[in-house]
């Protein structure tokens, strides 16, 4: 027996402890005067209650009301209603500290008891006292209802113990009758007399002497007859009673101090008592003995009480409340196919068929442990029809039972361990973990090795395949091959308690209290999740799915980390197996239930992550899929237009086309509500995208004449600036007239509004500013003046309207990429694949041109939608540049505070980064080489000419000024910190990591889906060349940089492979194999790499290399999820199993990586002699260091480097 702690709180003393009956809350009165108010499973402080003046000491929860009742020092009775949070009122008329106060589980009955010797019972919904019971002749210290019977039981410091009937009372207030006006009146002056002299409808039925000093509690049987109590004499009494007598049981001995409280065990023959000697006693009912006992250091025990229907128990000590359990409730069970095996409440071996629903007994284990300790584990061996069954008891026992005739025996195998699994037909292991051993066992329990595993010290063992197990240790988890006798993976995870083996053993569920850790079986980091309620158990769907439970709910995990609810749970199961829409699991008392879920949801969602758009599109057909939380998850894993298919809220559909940038669709959507907020967000959004058209709409939706002028101004439209001069000439509006006038040069039109404003010292200076002779001498006459009395100031030239470059309002502006129509083009690809799709046939001689293009077809996995190109100037010839010496540093320009303020913009920002691209901005061109050439060692800056001018260019924007003056150059800053400090202002580099793989990178994947692999590789060459001059905003984006650097590299070298193996002639087959190989082992997109290894297994078996194949469908099952791809692994695979030889032979090592030279496209291996390209890291045989890079064509192969810096 051991205490399982399921919550723990510091806090001052507690000295009362009341469970919610539902909710996992708990109420603890404290000896500072507060209430609090915790969730146990959370462990977080949900309230407070401050209501009385000193200590608290009793506290109950109603068992249906929102309510609750707390007794204090203040001789006040409360009642607080803790939805509200607020005190509904006091019930007064202890006259000393109130010690316990409960409801009855039936009336609307309060019990409270004091130490002014009195017993009281309240009513708490007419708020009146109904009965006082009198007779002890000191403090009442305890008071408890029966849970059945119209009695109370009390305990006092007279050192007696009574039980009352309180029948009469029941009879009295339960019952409606009517009175009479003298009944009431006689009734009233019962009352009195009962605060007087006490009441007579509650009697003394029995009255319990036998301690020697003071009595602290007492509690009620919740089944049987009988009562127990506790005193300051140390001693726990059990007492009998029937309907007319009472008596002692035994008494249970061992405490040193007073006992403060006892209960009796819910649902064991076990009785649970605390004391002030620090400890809590657990004794047998049936022997009146102890059992076990748990000590604190410094803490002296107050109180200890029950769940009203969980196993659960908490208890009060001087530094806060602890809840736990005595016993784990997890059933031990074992799965064999569709048999479950598990052990049940009465110890026996029970057999349980799934499908059929039928159970039979096997064997007893009742003799393994005592009866209140079950048993831990159950190991089966299908082979020997035998099962080991492992229990705590006696410091860890284990025993081998035989569950069929021919291997059940009178006598079973008893010994010692902690735990015991089979892991062979013929052999099972011990772990004893005092001792830090594994004992290897035949079925004769005879050891035959012995392992000493100290240097793990782990707390448990679980199977791992036949010959392996998994160590358990507080950091880590072992992968332990019994065999060898060695640890040959391992995982630092804390405190895992159970592992779950999917159907395929090629992912394991690592549980924890908080966390699963979902591993391969090299125990290779696959994700993480975290839950803040307990995690019970965990089990495997046929599809890599995890089903899993907590103690309220079952949810569902991907191997992505995406999590759900598929249902909650009324109570705590233990999940066995999972069949389609099927669980079944075992519940906390050891029965098989079988649970039906809703798979909807998971497996959309794994459709969505395998892009398996046809399965997607079968799911929103077939099931009522969409809801607000699938649509935040489409919208959260950036798929708003597949959501936008589905659904037909307007409001939601125009939010989801607002999101992935379909214009036209939400400017359908914006006619049908036809609301202002709507057609202001859709002209917001769509200037964003750069759709001015879509704009003009909204704007003459919301009559919003002034922007419609202004975009009319911006895209150089006259006509319709014309236009909306006359309108507002029409509707009045002077002001939008004037600003017309100004946008189409119209001094005419000014000048006539100024007369018609009665503006004429305005209207005669404009007229004469812009020539206007006539009007000018009109006004003059006007006004009796002459030009001679007029000073007028000195008039520059003529304001002319710029020259239109190029009309822009006949096309929309270059538009900001989005997602629109992707789904549709996605689905449509599939279904197309889906037509033409055929079996495919071993390649023949002659058909190497076409099966890149065959093969893509039949493969292909949807990519991105396809990026808008961008217009980009051609680069020049000869930018001579000369080499940096190595050994020179860069020199950043450094200043003080003082002489930085007047730095240009220009020379902070060489001061401020010692990245190449933030001196590219700056125009320092030398020094972006100079770093260029420390960081990756680069000595060849002509292909970098463009993305030079690129980043300097797109650093400076210049705003013309008058014709005599030089244009205004504002810099673009793109840090946040230089809005309040200019010290730290950084430039604005043109593209970041998001734009390279939205735009280049999509690109390159398409050209390679489209069998252009010659501009695909220059494109990944171009791609890099971007990339070393990209700036991250953090290091993460930093690692990414990096990271599609090398996929860059790889994709290079790879194609260079597959253009020599096409350009080579036929009769050098083994050249041609080995490029073919290499070309299928780069690292590559799953979808590229099924494409090459494809190739790769049609090349082989097309000159008889069937060895080589099989190795390669190998690879291919283990990347491709399309089913052709699979069928054509598998059969490479029996082919080769059939004739496992090359006519061909290959100087390759399959068990190894292999990569090629970027030169010579030989294979390489990590362990032999090689040289780097230090800026993109393709690997050279030691011959070519010293060489411009083949891939990159910028540095040196082999050049000494920092390396590559973005952040």
């Amino acid at each position: 027996m051991q205490m399982l702690t399921k919550f723990e709180s510091k806090s001052s003393r507690a000295k009362g402890i009341a469970f919610h009956p539902t909710q996992p809350w708990l109420l603890t009165s404290l000896h500072n005067g507060t209430i609090q108010l915790w969730d146990y499973r959370m462990g977080t402080l949900l309230e407070r209650f401050d209501g009385h003046d000193g200590p608290v000491r009793g506290i109950a929860f109603h068992p249906t009301q929102p309510l609750f009742v707390s007794g204090g020092d203040d001789y006040k009775v409360n009642v607080w209603n803790y939805k509200t949070k607020k005190l509904l009122f006091s019930l007064c008329g202890h006259m000393d500290y109130v010690r316990v106060c409960t409801f009855h589980h039936e009336y609307p009955w309060i019990l409270s008891c004091s130490d002014d010797q009195t017993i009281r019972i309240w009513n708490w919904q007419s708020r009146n006292c109904i009965a006082i019971l009198t007779g002890h002749s000191h403090y009442v210290m305890c008071a408890a209802f029966h849970p059945k019977e119209d009695l109370i039981v009390s305990a006092s410091l007279d050192q007696t113990v009574r039980v009352w009937d309180i029948s009469g009372l029941r009879k009295k207030h339960a019952t409606p009758i009517s009175l009479s006006l003298e009944d009431q009146l006689t009734q009233s002056h019962s009352s009195i007399s009962n605060d007087l002299f006490g009441s007579t409808d509650a009697v003394v039925k029995f009255v319990l002497e036998g301690h020697d000093r003071g009595v602290n509690w007492c509690a009620f049987h919740p089944t049987l007859p009988l009562i127990i109590s506790a005193g300051d004499d140390r001693l726990v009494k059990l007492w009998r009673m029937t309907a007319s007598k009472a008596w002692q049981v035994d008494t249970c001995r061992g405490h040193y101090n007073n006992v403060s409280c006892c209960i009796f065990h819910p649902y064991q023959d076990l009785i649970l008592s605390v004391s002030e000697d620090k400890t809590l006693r657990v004794w047998d009912l049936n022997r009146r003995v102890a059992v076990k006992t748990f000590r604190r250091e410094n803490d002296r025990f107050w109180f200890i009480t029950c769940h009203p229907k969980l196993n659960l128990f908490a208890t009060g000590h001087d530094s806060g409340v602890m809840v736990f359990k005595l016993e784990r409730e997890r059933p031990a069970y074992a799965l064999n196919i569709n048999t479950l095996f598990y052990v049940n409440k009465e110890k026996s071996i029970v057999s349980y068929d799934l499908m059929r629903g039928t159970s039979n007994a096997l064997d007893s284990v009742k003799e393994l442990g005592s009866s209140w300790i079950p048993p831990r584990t159950l190991s089966y061996n299908p082979a020997e029809k035998l099962a080991l069954v492992t229990s705590t008891a006696d410091e860890g026992t284990y025993e081998l039972v035989g569950l069929s005739n021919r291997n059940k025996s009178d006598t079973n195998i008893r010994d010692k361990g902690d735990n015991a699994i089979f892991v062979a037909r013929n052999r099972f292991v011990v772990f004893k973990k005092e001792e830090s051993v594994l004992e290897l066992k035949d079925l004769s329990n005879k050891t035959t090795k012995v392992l000493q595993v100290d240097s793990i010290k782990p707390n448990d063992i679980c199977y791992a395949g036949v010959g392996n197990i998994l160590l358990f240790s507080e950091n880590h988890v072992c992968l332990y091959d019994l065999q060898r006798a060695k640890i040959t993976n391992s995982l630092k995870f804390r405190k895992v308690k159970y592992a779950a083996w999917s159907h395929d053993n090629s992912q394991i569920a690592l549980l924890s209290k908080h966390y699963i850790k979902i591993v391969t079986k090299d125990l290779k980091e696959v994700t993480t999740i975290h839950e803040t309620i307990r995690i019970k158990s965990a089990i495997w769907q046929d599809n890599n799915i995890l089903l899993y439970t907590t103690l309220d709910h079952l949810k569902f995990a991907l191997l992505s980390g995406d999590t759900g609810i598929i249902q909650t749970l009324e109570s705590t199961v233990y999940l066995t197996k999972v069949k389609g829409s099927t669980v079944y699991a075992l519940t906390r008392s050891a029965e098989p239930i079988t649970l039906e879920i809703d798979p909807t949801e998971y497996l959309f969602k794994l459709a969505l992550l395998k892009k398996d758009y046809e399965k997607v599109l079968q799911l929103f057909q077939t099931s009522d899929l969409i809801g607000q939380s699938i649509i935040s998850y489409l919208q959260k894993k950036g798929y708003p237009e597949i959501a936008l298919q589905f659904v037909e809220d307007p409001s939601t559909r125009f939010e989801l086309a607002l999101e992935c940038g379909n214009m036209s669709v939400a400017l359908d959507l914006a006619r049908t509500i036809d609301r202002p907020e709507v057609w202001s967000r859709l002209a917001s959004e769509s200037l964003n995208y750069g759709n001015h058209r879509i704009a003009e709409v909204a704007y003459q939706k919301l009559r919003n004449f002034e922007r419609l002028s202004f975009l009319y101004l911006t895209t150089g439209n006259q006509d319709k600036l014309q236009k909306m001069a006359a309108i507002a000439e029409k509707r009045g509006d002077y002001l939008s007239t004037f600003h017309n006038s100004l946008y189409t040069n119209d001094a005419e039109q000014r000048v006539r509004l100024l007369v018609q404003c009665n503006m004429k010292p305005l209207a005669y200076l404009t007229a004469k500013s812009n020539g206007l002779e006539e009007i000018a001498n009109e006004i003059l006459a006007e006004t009796d003046m002459t030009e001679d009395k007029i000073k007028m100031p000195t008039l520059g030239a003529r304001f002319t309207t710029p020259t239109v470059v190029k009309s822009t309002f006949e096309e929309n502006w270059p538009l900001k990429s989005s997602s629109e129509a992707t789904f549709e083009r996605l689905l449509q690809e599939k279904m197309e694949q889906l037509i033409i799709q055929e079996p495919m046939d071993m390649v023949t001689a002659g058909e190497s041109e076409d099966e890149f293009q065959d093969t893509e077809q039949a493969l292909s996995d949807d990519e991105e939608a396809e990026a808008l190109e961008q217009d980009e100037e051609q680069a020049e010839d000869g930018w001579e540049v000369e080499d940096i010496p190595l050994d020179e540093e860069l020199v950043a320009i450094t200043a003080d505070d003082a002489s930085a303020v007047n730095l240009e913009e220009v020379d902070l920002w060489k001061r401020n980064s010692p990245l190449a691209a933030d001196h590219i901005a700056a125009g320092d061109f030398e020094g972006a080489m100079k770093a260029l050439n420390q960081q990756v060692g680069a000595v060849n800056f002509a292909p970098l000419k463009d993305r030079f001018l690129e980043i300097f260019q797109a650093a400076r924007v210049y705003a013309p000024m008058f014709d005599t003056l030089e244009p205004l150059t504002v810099y673009l800053r793109r840090n946040k910190e230089s809005e309040f400090d200019r010290l730290k202002t950084l430039p604005f580099i043109a593209r970041n990591y998001s734009s390279c793989e939205a735009n280049e990178l999509s690109d390159a994947y398409r050209l390679f889906k489209e069998n252009k692999i010659t501009e695909a590789r220059e494109l990944f060459i171009k791609l890099i060349h971007i990339l070393i001059l990209t700036v991250a905003e953090d290091k993460e984006e930093a690692e990414n940089l990096s990271t599609l650097i090398d996929e860059c590299r790889s994709y290079v070298v790879a194609l260079s492979c597959e253009l020599a193996r096409r350009e080579m002639k036929d009769e050098d087959a083994k050249r041609a194999l080995e490029l073919s190989v290499l070309f299928a082992a780069a690292n590559m997109q799953p979808v590229h790499s099924t494409i090459a290894l494809r190739l790769a297994i049609n090349l082989a078996h097309k000159q008889k290399n069937f060895k080589t194949a099989a190795f390669l469908g190998k690879r291919l099952l283990e990347i491709t999820s399309s089913e052709s791809a699979k069928q054509a692994a598998n059969r490479a695979i029996l082919l080769g199993d059939r004739n496992p030889h090359d006519e061909v032979e290959l100087d390759i090592d399959f068990n190894s990586e292999i990569y090629a030279c970027a030169a010579s496209l030989s294979i390489l291996y990590p362990s032999s002699s090689q040289v780097t390209c230090p800026l993109c890291g393709a690997a050279y045989l030691p011959k070519y260091a010293g060489q411009l890079c083949c891939v990159c064509k910028v540095s040196n192969v082999g050049a000494t480097a920092r390396g590559r810096r973005f952040f």
